[in-house]
């Protein structure tokens, strides 16, 4: 079995599961790191701690750990934890209403602040009443930060919070002394209750705002319907959505959301997808369609087949992948983590040392005093916990929005060093369904050409022979029946319709019957394929009929979406297996100048690798089975959700909608989250380094002190959100 810090073994990693705690008890940075590190210390687990959020994604060994155990590690850190599977517990501080402690904080603290600064107000015994005010402050409204300093000293760990209580302490004790004991020297009640009530007005904004960051993943989970009408022997009845079942039939009413997700049986309707692809153009479905459960039905009545329930649906897993990737932590982070982690007991000794230095000095105890308790408050490392898990709660957030999924962190780190980007063909840059795009007819007319043609490849299953039906039945709904069918693999089919002897496939094949076909047909043929067209011939009765060509269309926006590409400074690159004429024409027809065509499916991580060891960093986008192993190879895979749960599995960012115009939005998004992390943390670090000293040298009032030390956690936060205002190109109409 795999040692703590090694990699899980084959028989392990089938036992691994994951959970989440909700962890209560952090105040700051510090804390994350300390629970994190007791959680890793637990044989067979992986755990990632997350401030913002106050929970812990922990993927464990279930034969070496279980959910008690973890919970009794975050109990013997001095913390407490339950596990959950509900992951609307990033809402459970759901109240905006100012707690009591804080509001009698500030009630106090206010006249308290206005004696001290305002000598005509210093009226006789004005210091008792400043004990008085002070008190209940420092004691009551402040009695979390004394209790986990408690906690934590018990433990042998310091916080946030063993700073606050020093300091607030010392104040308040310092004062006491002076007024009880009648000592020439000022007093600072002012100070121990204002920064009291300041910390805790900004620990209340900084919540509000962290709700606010985690808000998309809420979103998410609110938009699933309630309710279910489950068709039952002909009869409807209305349920809890919890109650169905996969395999029950339920009605979806014109304007009601899609209780599950499930495969239409009956009726036709177009379907609002936009919360889960982010594309407002509703979908055309039809009985045999899979639809997806909280999605809009905008027109008519469907019966669906549900196909997946409750934690297994499209939205619960975007959901689960918003929370797994704001659960990681960039490598930037990893360094904060690591800093914060010793950033405590260094301040106390700075601290310690600063009031000493000023004793030395000969300056006197209250310059001293004052000084020491600046240190103390001024370096509380609340700033950098929350610059990294806020900018990943509302980047990710605002990504599931639009339809973009980010799988971690990590993924960030990969977008800025992208450098070119491969771009799988089929179902990526074209429609990945093959389409009748011209005849050629022969002595007959094209509808005939068409109707017979149709009939007979109606028999196959090969997908040039399908789009040869389907153009058929969508001109003439009643197709003839065949009497006869016989396949020919790779080269045709033959079938005996309406007593004729009706051949289609390669022109090959009608040679191989006799069949020749004219020059003027040869030539069209030949134009056709210029384009990289398939052409397929008919022919019954022994005689030629004519031609029809089939191509995968490309998608409308596959050009637009090559030319943002290239704007973010990529290059991109066609990887496909199909022949290299054909390849080229869709590459000239969106933009693309390089191509590598006729690449084997298990070539093409082969042709990442190759990329790589020439310096490049490559993305990889493609949808297939055949693409899972490049994606994975990739520096940074990007699948298009339309596609393989294999494709999707492999990858780092998934595409939901299958617009690859999503690639370029995925990746200006992943840069601009990743960006907003590096400004949090740079700024959060500057703050410390530079209001460290000042209070060193005396020249930062302690009440100051604390007030830019609530300010630095609101900005970060604060600046954090502004990725909720990230916008694609086509929402700002610019397309």
């Amino acid at each position: 079995m795999a040692a703590v810090g090694e990699p899980p073994t084959a028989e392990s990693a089938e036992a691994r599961e994951q959970t989440t705690l909700v962890l209560e008890g952090m105040t700051c940075a510090s804390c994350a790191s300390r629970i994190e590190r007791a959680l890793n210390k637990v044989d067979g687990v992986e755990a990632t701690v997350n401030f913002a959020t106050e929970t812990a994604s922990v993927a464990y060994d279930a034969t070496l750990a279980s959910p008690e155990r973890l919970v009794e590690a975050v109990e013997r850190a001095g913390y407490h934890a339950h596990p959950t599977t509900d992951l609307s517990v990033l809402d459970k501080n759901d109240h905006d209403a100012p707690p009591t402690r804080l509001i009698a904080a500030l009630v106090l603290s206010v006249p308290l602040f206005l004696m001290a600064m305002i000598p005509p107000l210093q009226l006789r015994g004005w210091e008792w009443l400043s004990l008085v005010l002070a008190t209940p402050v420092v004691f009551w409204s402040g009695a979390e930060f004394h209790r986990a300093a408690r906690a934590n000293a018990r433990h042998g760990a310091a916080s946030m919070d063993t700073l606050v209580s020093i300091g607030t302490l010392a104040a308040w004790g310092w004062s006491a002394v002076v007024l009880v004991g009648g000592l020439n020297a000022d007093s600072y009640f002012e100070v121990a209750a204002v920064i009291s009530a300041l910390i805790l007005l900004g620990r209340f904004f900084e919540a509000r705002a962290k709700r606010r960051s985690g808000a998309a993943i809420r979103a998410l989970l609110e938009l699933g319907a309630k309710e279910a009408r489950v068709l039952a022997d002909g009869v409807e009845t209305l349920v809890p959505v919890e109650q169905l079942h996969p395999d029950d039939l339920f009605v979806v009413r014109p304007g009601e959301k899609i209780a599950t997700d499930g495969v239409v049986v009956e009726g036709d309707s177009a379907i609002d997808q936009s919360l889960l692809t982010g594309e407002p153009v509703p979908v055309e479905v039809g009985p045999g369609t899979s639809v997806a459960g909280a999605t809009i039905n905008t027109s008519g009545r469907l019966i669906v087949r549900a196909t997946h329930v409750g934690a297994d649906t499209a939205l619960a897993q975007i959901a689960r992948l918003v929370e797994q990737a704001q659960a990681g932590k960039a490598d930037v982070q990893r360094l904060a983590d690591r800093v914060s982690a010793i950033f405590v007991p260094i301040v106390i000794g700075i601290a310690l040392l600063t009031l000493a230095g000023w004793l030395i000095a000969g300056t006197g105890a209250s310059a001293a005093f004052t000084a020491a308790v600046a240190v103390l408050i001024i370096a509380c490392p609340c700033a950098m916990g929350l610059a990294t898990p806020t900018a990943l709660m509302v980047g990710t957030g605002r990504g599931a929005q639009l339809g973009i999924l980010i799988k971690g962190p990590e993924v960030l780190e990969q977008t800025r060093r992208i450098s070119t980007i491969l771009l799988d063909k089929t179902g990526t840059i074209t429609e990945g369904r093959m389409q009748l795009v011209d005849a050629f007819p022969a002595g007959v007319e094209r509808g005939e050409l068409l109707r017979l043609a149709g009939a007979a490849e109606a028999g196959s299953e090969h997908p040039l022979a399908q789009a040869v039906a389907r153009a058929a039945a969508a001109e003439d709904e009643t197709l003839p029946a065949l009497a006869d069918f016989r396949n020919h693999a790779g080269l045709g089919i033959e079938a005996l319709v309406e007593s004729r002897a009706v051949l289609v496939g390669r022109p090959s094949f009608l040679r191989e019957w006799g069949i020749e076909l004219p020059a003027d047909a040869r030539d069209w043929q030949a134009r056709q394929e210029e384009r990289g067209e398939t052409v397929i011939a008919c022919a019954w009765d022994g005689v030629f009929r004519g031609l029809l060509t089939l191509a995968d269309a490309v998608k409308p926006t596959s050009a637009e979406a090559i030319r943002e590409l290239k704007a973010l400074g990529l290059h991109p690159i066609l990887l496909t297996g199909d022949n290299e004429r054909a390849a080229r024409a869709i590459a000239a027809e969106v933009g693309i100048e390089e191509v590598r065509a006729e690449v084997l499916p298990s070539e093409k991580a082969f042709e990442v690798r190759r990329l790589q060891e020439a310096g490049a960093s490559v993305a990889m986008v493609g949808d297939g089975v055949n693409d899972a192993p490049a994606l994975a190879q990739a520096d940074l895979g990007l699948a298009i959700g339309t596609g393989t749960d294999v494709a999707i599995e492999a990858s780092d960012l998934t595409l939901v909608s299958g617009d690859l115009r999503a690639a370029a939005d995925a990746i200006r998004l992943a840069r601009q989250t990743l960006a907003t992390i590096k400004g949090n943390l740079f700024w959060a670090f500057a703050y410390n380094v530079a209001a460290i000293p000042l209070a060193v040298a005396g020249l930062l009032n302690p009440i100051i002190a604390a007030a830019a030390m609530a300010a630095s956690s609101i900005f970060v936060v604060s600046n954090s959100l502004r990725l909720r205002r990230f916008r694609t190109e086509r929402e700002d109409g610019s397309r």
